[in-house]
């Protein structure tokens, strides 16, 4: 059991499947976090389930409001953010010739512009703290690239590169960054999928198996941890072996 008792982290995206996994281990492992969302219904059940979470309406899409939203939570959190967790993220899929200019923009500017941004402004609180983390969640996709995805592969392979650039510039500052890379994870989004899909899907994946959200919740503990305190600048990737790095 990984105790994160007093780490202060924020989680992006936490009312959909792997947000909602993520949320409960953190909680289980004692951490304090500010779980935001834009489905109120979701986070005002988190909020009633769990008493250690405080939840924050926000959209990140809404970039000028960014680092006011970093400034508050800051606050909340007794002036100290110690782990940044970059989970939310969105897709808009259509063949590359079919796919609309806004298609592609609205996924650059929430899964990569608005990460960059969440990063930033993180980054400035932890400089002050002297330590920090932060892991971004990104997708198998954005090394093998996907049929009807260049606009999701584009930002998630986006994230991992900018990752890697944060973690060489804030490396001497104690700041770790790193992404996490799922591969096909049982969600609302897989469970979408049809049954003669999902075969041909597990037959590329040695595990012979999807992932659970619980998988990627485990991987996100162990990053926030100072289990980790070595590692920055790396991809783990979770997806049964179907990609190697």
């Amino acid at each position: 059991m990984i105790d994160l008792k007093n780490t202060n982290i924020i989680l992006t995206g936490a009312t959909g499947g792997i947000g909602n996994s993520i949320l409960e281990k953190l909680i289980t492992s004692g951490a304090n976090v500010l779980a935001t969302g834009t489905n109120e219904d979701k986070l005002k059940s988190i909020k009633e389930k769990y008493e250690n979470v405080i939840t924050e309406k926000f959209d990140i899409s809404n970039h000028s409001e960014i680092e006011s939203f970093v400034n508050k939570a800051n606050d909340t959190l007794g002036g100290r953010i110690d782990v940044l967790i970059n989970n939310a993220g969105i897709t808009r899929d259509n063949l590359s010739i079919r796919m609309k200019e806004e298609e592609w923009q609205k996924v650059i500017d929430i899964n990569l512009t608005s990460t960059f941004l969440l990063s930033k402004n993180s980054i400035k609180k932890m400089l002050k703290s002297k330590k920090g983390k932060i892991i971004n969640i990104t997708s198998v996709v954005g090394h093998t690239g996907n049929i009807g995805q260049a606009n999701y592969t584009a930002s998630k392979a986006g994230v991992v590169a900018m990752s890697k650039s944060l973690a060489l510039e804030y490396g001497k500052k104690n700041i770790n960054v790193n992404c996490i890379s799922p591969g096909f994870i049982t969600t609302d989004m897989t469970d979408k999928i049809n049954d003669e899909y999902k075969e041909i899907l597990k037959s590329r994946i040695p595990l012979d198996r999807f992932g659970s959200p619980n998988d990627i919740a485990n991987a996100v503990i162990f990053l926030s941890s100072e289990l980790s305190d070595y590692i920055t600048g790396e991809t783990l990737h979770v997806n049964g072996g179907m990609y190697f790095s």
